[in-house]
């Protein structure tokens, strides 16, 4: 048994027009649930119930058992004085306000039907699940029922996604250039890199992007000496010498402090050196003075990626690292690596800007997400297993979504899917 089943058998109003009796044999009449409470404090808000025949309105709190009140210590948080319902699996204890009035309890135990219990059991504890707890039931959910719930789940991880741009803002005063840049070095650093490469863009203020942005010699010198790979023994290549004399003179004039460590390589494909990154990165501010203006000025995907795409410098297309030769190729952004940076960049800055502006942003973040292929890796094969294809990446994003913040954390009665899945036929 779960607090999650109390709360779906309360939200969904599955004790609706029974004859219900608090612990002391008092009738209770639901009038109204109320609001659930994502925050701090009891689970529902303004909700309305009669109790002997009087009616309050306040607050309901639930537990599995009446005496995890005293556990969370709820008698001493005044968040908890304007409780009106106690809502219990088992009532094993007597609960009492401050004022020393016993706070009506509802026992749930002898009012919960076996059809609902054992639909429940069987979302959870019947089968070990290879992939997720409804896999046996997912490929028969209605598809207007998923299409639906994927949307919405889209817009849920943007709106999480939308706190780092927040604070972002809060730290460059609302410099929304600047905010791009922090977000384009998490993206271009990777996993490996991306957390040091937001660090280090935080503490350089953003004009010294736009002072050197004109000389492509002098970004890269900033950016590769700022990040600390100007630190190679034995090199004696004129670009990276030039590079090191043109970071010195730039480091005593922005009075720029040294990094605490260095770019990581181990465990990434030669693509992705920091090297290379950060040569596309650059290349890409010297041709855009102003990049954050351009993006959103642009409505389709492929003008997005005629924007992007850019290449490292020449001393790259034989290099991965400094001083080390290797085959020649240019090293251009690929259609996949720009995607991810629309997805995960391009895209969750046009929303924030949208609503900072109070500018409409359904149809045009909904447009751009859905011009773009799905992800792929572990999530979305296991939804393809269960026979959900994933057509763009607004569905990829939405799965994942899923996956990690409901799936995996096994909140299916907080899950649409889920719930729909429970109340079925009950």
């Amino acid at each position: 048994m779960r607090e999650d089943l109390l709360h779906f058998i309360w939200r969904c109003d599955k004790l609706q027009g029974r004859p219900l009796t608090t612990s002391t044999s008092e009738n209770v009449v639901i009038k109204k649930t109320g609001s659930l409470n994502l925050l701090a404090g009891p689970d529902f808000f303004n909700a309305q119930v009669e109790v002997g025949g009087q009616l309050w309105a306040g607050n309901v709190e639930m537990h599995l058992k009446s005496s995890d009140w005293y556990i969370h210590h709820h008698e001493t948080d005044s968040n908890y004085d304007n409780v009106i319902l106690h809502v219990v699996w088992e009532d094993d204890i007597a609960v009492f306000r401050k004022d020393g009035s016993q706070i009506p309890t509802l026992e749930l135990k002898n009012y919960i039907s076996s059809q609902v219990l054992r639909k429940y059991q069987q979302l959870f504890q019947h089968f070990n699940p290879t992939f997720i707890n409804c896999e046996k039931d997912f490929a028969q959910l209605d598809s207007f029922l998923v299409d639906n719930f994927l949307e919405r789940l889209y817009i849920e991880r943007l709106e999480q996604k939308s706190k780092l741009i927040s604070e972002l803002l809060q730290k460059t005063n609302n410099n929304w250039e600047a905010v791009l840049f922090v977000m384009l070095m998490k993206n271009f650093g990777s996993k490996v890199n991306g957390d040091f490469f937001v660090q280090r863009a935080l503490q350089l203020d953003f004009s010294r992007i736009r002072k050197t942005s004109a000389n492509l010699h002098q970004l890269e010198s900033l950016l590769f000496g700022y990040l600390g790979l100007l630190d190679v023994e034995d090199c004696t290549d004129s670009y990276y010498l030039g590079l090191r004399k043109e970071y010195d003179y730039l480091s005593k004039k922005f009075e720029l402090e040294p990094p605490m460590k260095k770019p990581g390589f181990f465990g990434l494909r030669p693509n992705n050196f920091p090297t290379i990154r950060i040569s596309q990165l650059a290349s890409l501010y010297h041709r855009y003075q102003s990049l954050f203006a351009k993006l959103m000025q642009v409505n389709h995907v492929k003008d997005i990626h005629a924007i992007l795409a850019t290449e490292a410098s020449l001393y790259w297309e034989s290099h991965f690292t400094f001083g080390r030769i290797s085959k020649k190729t240019k090293k251009k952004l690929s259609k996949s690596f720009i995607d991810l940076l629309i997805i995960n960049t391009i895209v969750p800055l046009r929303f924030c800007y949208s609503k900072n502006k109070g500018l409409a942003w359904t149809n045009d973040v909904l447009s751009l997400i859905t011009q773009i292929n799905p992800e792929k890796n572990s999530i979305i094969d296991g939804f393809k297993n269960l026979g959900s294809n994933t057509g763009n990446a607004l569905e990829s994003q939405a799965k994942i979504q899923l996956y990690n913040n409901y799936c995996l954390k096994n909140k299916c009665l907080h899950c649409t899917l889920g719930a729909h899945l429970l109340n079925r036929n009950t």
